[in-house]
């Protein structure tokens, strides 16, 4: 039950964004590893710099 429970807590934090940084690092240490990754702070307003930066509509 507990492992059904984990699985599902995943996969919500996966739709929802919320494990972003966590899937960073791992991406970061599997090909990155040359570099420092960025700090939690510093991939979340990237982030959202990205997001929200420039026109993002179609009219």
């Amino acid at each position: 039950m507990f492992k059904k429970l984990t699985q599902f807590w995943s996969a919500i934090r996966q739709l929802s964004g919320d494990d972003a940084y966590e899937r960073y690092l791992q991406h970061h240490a599997e090909h990155h590893v040359e570099t420092p990754p960025l700090s939690r702070e510093a991939f979340f307003k990237q982030w959202q710099d990205g997001k929200w930066k420039g026109v993002k509509r179609c009219c």
